[in-house]
């Protein structure tokens, strides 16, 4: 099974890329790299072949007849990993706390335009989630029909 807490950044700056773009080969995910990241082809080749062996990605020959190059692409989701990453660093930074969590990014990061707004939007909406979650329940916690 895979960690998303075991990945590097750089091992999460490839599957953003595979991600992004679905199969790519070597030398396509080492030229998306490139702008923030000078990687050698066999660096990436390396890195690939290491999240294929651990489970993140795959990788199949191509259908062009001679072709020797892989084609990768991301068998982990990329949701499922940010919420994987999201739980270990409240877990392992914040006690569990969540709250703190957010405090804490809150209190240390530069905001941009909306983003408040946008973090508002999210505690309403958690908040009417919850309610209409408590309203479904009888008070023996069961659900009402």
């Amino acid at each position: 099974m895979t960690d998303p807490n075991a990945l590097t950044s750089l091992q999460l700056a490839v599957l953003n890329v595979l991600w992004d773009r679905g199969e790519c080969t070597v030398p396509e995910v080492a030229a998306a790299l490139a702008a923030d990241r000078d990687l050698a082809p066999t660096t990436v080749a390396t890195l690939l072949t290491r999240l294929d062996k651990r489970g993140y990605v795959e990788r199949r020959r191509p259908v062009e007849p001679g072709s020797r190059a892989y084609l990768y692409r991301a068998i982990v989701d990329r949701e499922a990993t940010r919420a994987g990453r999201a739980r270990g660093l409240t877990e392992d930074l914040f006690e569990g706390k969540v709250g703190d969590l957010v405090h804490h990014l809150l209190a240390s990061s530069e905001l941009e335009p909306g983003d408040l707004a946008r973090v508002r939007e999210l505690i309403d909406g958690h908040a009417a989630a919850g309610k209409e979650r408590r309203e479904d329940r009888g008070t023996d916690g069961k659900e009402v029909r």
